[in-house]
């Protein structure tokens, strides 16, 4: 089982998101943070919207359950979550389990507040190794992915027919580019996206950066150049529209459910409205430069367990992170859900046994590729928030783009070294 870890670096992370005013001090339900008694075990998670009483809510108590304990679960939204265990970390009182945005796995593992998956005694073979390098530092696994989400290419068949655009065609730039301008000529809006400067812009700009051979740790590449460039002359030539600058990804959902919109891209999470919308509705993946598919970023959460100064707890936590993560409990979860993919290959099959229809899905999540690999670990936020300045810059016009990416490189330097 778990050997204690220090937890020295958890106070220098905490003290520094305290100076910056960045924690926000919450009490879970409990009204006493982390701490539970023997049959209470802590549960916490970003999905607020969720409230006690909904299918996902009941799936985490029935997990208690089977397991002989209740939980006691809160709901943070997603960066008051990040900062609130850091928080409890540094106190002494952090939740038996959390429920972690990919990314900030490695910010809570690099502090030593995380026990790994072996510690657990889990093997994580199974699991795609795409979608567990998220949690992976230095060859450990510090989380479980309960399943995967990613972005691909919505499209309105309606419009796309009007313009005369088979999307079995679509299969390079040059060619959704060829189709946003028959969009265009029948007097409909090619494409919409978020370039907004946040995470959001960098996760929807990634597979054309991707795509495009780029590397995360060059953003002034030629690779680089060619994809922020493809985004700047579909703006130019209006085959995007100037709101991309500012665009979340749920205001580009909302602009194609207009109906005016041949593309969107987004996201798994955006399934059921598609079924719904006024207009039927299709996906393909989104494609590379020269063909083939681009890998898109990974999302999703992690199942994360904090380390306890009571290593007995660690049984009955082991037993609800299984319940959560075989391949029943994964394919519950993407149904319970609606978005979620589950992270390996049995558990995809067993979801594709059910719903045929998110096929293409699966395999976009099979290509899809973590943000923080390749070892990027917590040099990952500094590096995003450089790539959307750039993005921020180059479609705004404020700059051109071998200027904007060539100060993204030298702030990531700065950031990343400094």
């Amino acid at each position: 089982m778990a050997t204690p870890r220090t937890l020295r670096t958890v106070a220098v992370a905490a003290s520094t998101l305290l100076a910056s005013g960045a924690l926000v001090a919450c009490s879970s339900a409990d009204g006493d943070g982390g701490s539970a008694s023997g049959d209470t075990y802590t549960w916490w998670d970003p999905y607020p919207q969720h409230a006690d009483g909904s299918d996902w809510a009941n799936r985490v108590a029935a997990c208690g359950t089977d397991a002989g304990v209740t939980i006691d679960r809160t709901a943070f939204d997603t960066t008051q979550l990040t900062n609130q265990a850091l928080l409890a970390a540094q106190e002494g009182n952090a939740p038996d389990i959390i429920l972690l945005d990919n990314p900030a796995v490695s910010t809570l593992a690099g502090t030593g507040m995380l026990t790994t998956m072996g510690e657990l005694g889990f093997d994580t073979a199974a699991i795609d190794e795409n979608l567990l390098g998220a949690g992976v530092i230095d060859g450990e696994a510090y989380g479980i992915p309960i399943g995967a989400n990613t972005l691909a290419l919505f499209y309105n068949e309606d419009v796309l027919a009007a313009a005369g655009v088979d999307p079995a065609t679509i299969t390079d730039w040059d060619s959704l580019t060829a189709a946003l301008a028959a969009i265009d000529d029948a007097g409909h809006r090619g494409i919409t996206f978020a370039g907004i400067g946040t995470e959001e812009g960098s996760f929807q700009f990634l597979p054309w950066f991707w795509g495009a051979g780029a590397d995360l740790r060059r953003l002034d590449s030629p690779e680089a150049e060619r994809a922020l460039q493809l985004w700047v002359d579909w703006i130019d030539a209006g085959y995007a529209p100037n709101t991309v600058i500012n665009n979340s990804q749920n205001t580009t959902w909302e602009e194609f459910l207009t109906g005016d919109f041949g593309f969107v891209e987004n996201g798994t999470w955006q399934v059921n409205s598609a079924a719904e919308a006024d207009f039927p509705v299709g996906v393909i993946q989104i494609p590379g430069p020269d063909g083939g598919v681009a890998p898109a970023p990974t999302g999703g959460e992690f199942i994360v367990a904090p380390v306890q100064d009571d290593e007995a707890r660690y049984e009955v936590t082991t037993a609800i992170v299984e319940c959560m993560t075989t391949p029943e409990g994964l394919a519950e979860t993407a149904t319970t859900f609606a978005y979620y993919i589950p992270p390996t290959a049995e558990g995809q099959e067993a979801l594709l046994a059910d719903h045929p229809e998110l096929e293409t899905w699966v395999e976009a999540v099979r290509s899809a590729k973590s943000r923080t690999g390749d070892n990027l670990g917590t040099d990952y936020p500094l590096i995003s928030e450089a790539l959307w300045t750039a993005v921020q810059n180059a479609t705004s016009g404020a700059m051109s783009v071998s200027d904007a990416l060539a100060q993204a490189q030298a702030e990531a330097e700065a950031a990343v070294n400094g």
